[in-house]
Order: structure tokens, then sequence, then C-alpha cells
């Protein structure tokens, strides 16, 4: 069972973010992210370990009946733990608290873990995007977008 509470996060968070994210990812979010998202007023999550530091984290954009996964980070040290399933897990009683019908969102295609993750979740593929994501300055990858009804 884990210890860790899932709580609201703002903009004051943003410095915090931004290490989490540069170590996760190979395209991380900017500053630049973040504070849109913020400033959208974007539903975002996380869970703080002990001290206080946050561990992983979520970004859900509400369109029109469904919300949008946007950004959902482990930081690295944190990974196999099952922080992510527990944003997931929130993130579902969160939407239907607010009414939303559905979840949507894209994975790498390279990103088996990930997709597994989901998968465990109860989402399922219902489409790709072509090169969405960056791999390098001349390569991009197509996107997996899944779907969990709510």
């Amino acid at each position: 069972m884990l210890s860790q509470q899932v709580s609201a996060l703002h903009m004051a968070d943003i410095d915090c973010l931004l290490p989490v994210e540069e170590q996760a990812h190979s395209h991380p979010w900017t500053r630049g992210h973040f504070t849109d998202s913020f400033v959208a007023a974007y539903a975002a999550f996380g869970i703080r370990n002990a001290d206080g530091d946050i561990q992983a984290y979520m970004f859900l954009m509400p369109v029109l009946e469904e919300l949008h996964l946007l950004n959902i980070t482990v930081q690295p040290a944190s990974q196999g733990r099952g922080l992510a399933r527990v944003l997931l897990d929130f993130m579902q009683q969160y939407g239907r608290e607010q009414g939303f019908e559905s979840v949507l969102l894209e994975v790498r295609r390279s990103n088996a873990r990930a997709i597994t993750v989901y998968q465990s979740a109860g989402f399922a593929e219902i489409g790709k995007r072509k090169n969405y994501y960056p791999v390098d300055a001349h390569t991009r990858e197509d996107a997996i977008v899944m779907r969990k009804i709510l």
C-alpha cells in the first residue's frame, strides 16, 4: 500500500517539476509548457514523498465531455513503485466526479512499459497519430491514441 497522497499542484511548483521532467523525458516540457497549463487552469496533480519532493505528476485538459491526459511523469528513481497507477486511478475517480465521460491520451509507440500500464488501467487503443513525437532533429515517432470510458 502506497502512503503517498495525491494533491493538487500549482504554479509555485514549476521549479520542482522541471528537474523531474528533464530527468524522465528525452523531450521534456519546458517552463512555458507548465506555465501555459497552469494559466489555462488545467487540472494538475502530484505525489510527494515524505520530504515534500514531487515524485510523480500529471496534467489533465478538459475537452467537452472528455479529459485529455497531457503529461504523466514519474521521477526515474521512483519508477516501478506503482506511482503512475496511483495517478491513473485518481484521474479516473476525478474524471467521474467531474462528470467526464472518458479519458484520452497519446503514448509513444515504442513506450511498451507505459502502454502496458495504460492497458492494465483499462485503456484501449483507438488510433494512431503519425509522426507525433520527436525522436531527434530528423526523425519523428508515431503515437498510439488510447481511451478509457469512465
